[in-house]
């Protein structure tokens, strides 16, 4: 597989698998699952980043435990719309993935996802900062995938 624009992911995939979604930081990596109807994201899980090989392990194990058949990455472009590093960074996991599995990879830019979710914890949920950290990364992943089901669902109309 390759690189694939987010209307095309439901397009990749078999009936009954999910897509996958990633909010990649230089520590950790926030997960978010969708139902197999592409409708709703869901928190899933954060894992701590090591080196690549141990990220990607992890990742095909809950691929696989999870009947994912496609990934949506948040793509960290600048303000103005250009990609810096982090962009470029998150480019280079998708090829190191691709060069490991045949899976169809779609980017989603996440400008400003982790500030509107910490924003939903803060005033809505009232959480401290302590409770926060364990799941803004994954919260992160549900507001990236999310934002790719609702593309999703306004194109199949």
């Amino acid at each position: 597989m390759a690189i694939v624009d987010v209307n095309q992911l439901p397009h990749h995939l078999k009936r009954g698998e999910r897509l996958l979604g990633l909010d990649l930081g230089s520590k950790t990596i926030g997960l978010a699952i969708s139902d197999s109807s592409f409708h709703i994201a869901s928190p899933l899980e954060t894992i701590r980043r090591t080196k690549f090989t141990a990220d990607a392990v992890a990742l095909e194990k809950i691929i696989a435990e999870r009947q994912v058949g496609g990934l949506v990455l948040g793509l960290p472009m600048n303000m103005d719309g250009t990609e810096g590093p982090r962009a470029q960074s998150t480019r280079q996991f998708a090829a190191n993935l691709l060069a490991r599995r045949d899976i169809p990879i779609a980017f989603w830019d996440e400008r400003l996802s982790t500030m509107a979710v910490e924003r939903v914890l803060i005033e809505e949920a009232d959480m401290s900062r302590a409770k926060r950290g364990g799941v803004v990364d994954k919260m992160a992943a549900s507001y990236i995938l999310q934002g790719a089901l609702d593309l999703i669902a306004t194109q199949a109309r």
